[in-house]
């Protein structure tokens, strides 16, 4: 989302205790790193530290040393998106997904000029996937879901002329997602981001042969919805993601998420699903290099 449109990153409390570290070293699918190292976003934000500078480096040494061994960071306009490639290209844990939101197309005054520097973005080597992007019905109204869908076809577009993944946005909005993903005929590879559905909508989705990337919300009380989903989503479909700073999961909810957090969601799965954690850990690896490519 745009500063304008995106609400606070801000969290309550201190920064989570780090998680006793994974034994088999698993990607963080989606997060944002420029919003977790920036903090509060608005219009007098001084945005994030540049990419080669030293707190970038020390969140991603947090993470490694956690098990968190690969990023992929994810832009939501033209500026974040330049931010996670130069990061990418400066950092070999990190790859980067360009994008525009859903909710960043309906109030650029500029989308053509836009797409085409996602676009030219997307050519980049390190650059592994166009995404985020897909529907909201939540935060726009009906007058901007037309530029919303107008932008969504134009980076499966991006993503099928680039043969790289397709990295979706769905809010409230599954049935459309599908829709759209049929018109225009899907990418090879399509990642869920923050899977929000069903069981059901799991299994419509990977029938499909889509990827469902878990966020830490599985693991909220309320959530019992995603964790059906999750027991029905094979490991060599399933990534497991923080979106960072947001969706910290339990019992840490609230406070600040960062990738050095994953292994709290990972662990969660593993149980629920009944799997063993490291053998579970090199699916999760293995899904995310498929998806990715190699780091």
């Amino acid at each position: 989302m745009s500063r304008s449109n995106r609400k606070s990153a801000g969290r309550t409390g201190e920064r989570p205790p780090a998680p006793e570290p994974l034994n088999v070293g698993v990607p963080d699918s989606h997060t944002h790193l420029d919003i977790v190292l920036s903090g509060e976003w608005g219009e007098d934000s001084a945005g994030p530290p540049a990419p080669e500078s030293a707190a970038v480096t020390a969140e991603l040494d947090a993470a490694t040393a956690t098990g968190i061994t690969r990023v992929v960071q994810v832009g939501v306009d033209v500026g974040s998106s330049r931010w996670g490639a130069d990061l990418a290209a400066h950092d070999p844990r990190v790859v980067a997904a360009v994008a525009l939101h859903p909710n960043e197309a309906p109030v650029l005054d500029d989308l053509e000029a836009a797409l085409a520097e996602i676009d030219k973005m997307g050519a980049e080597p390190r650059v592994r996937a166009f995404g985020e992007t897909g529907l909201d019905s939540y935060r726009t109204g009906d007058e901007g879901l037309a530029a919303q869908e107008y932008s969504f076809r134009r980076h499966i577009g991006m993503a099928k002329a680039h043969g790289k993944a397709l990295v979706i946005h769905d809010r409230e909005m599954h049935e459309q997602v599908l829709r759209v993903l049929d018109d225009e005929g899907a990418p090879d590879t399509v990642v869920l981001h923050c899977f929000s559905g069903d069981a059901d909508f799991a299994r419509e989705c990977v029938s499909r042969g889509y990827h469902l990337s878990y966020a830490g919300n599985v693991t909220f009380k309320n959530a019992q919805n995603l964790r059906d989903a999750a027991l029905v989503t094979p490991v060599e479909q399933m990534l497991v993601e923080t979106d960072a700073p947001f969706l910290t999961p339990m019992p840490y909810r609230g406070r600040n998420n960062a990738p050095y957090l994953v292994p709290i969601t990972v662990r969660y799965l593993a149980e629920l699903k009944g799997v063993d954690l490291d053998e579970f850990c090199a699916g999760l690896a293995a899904t995310g290099t498929r998806v990715f490519g190699e780091w």
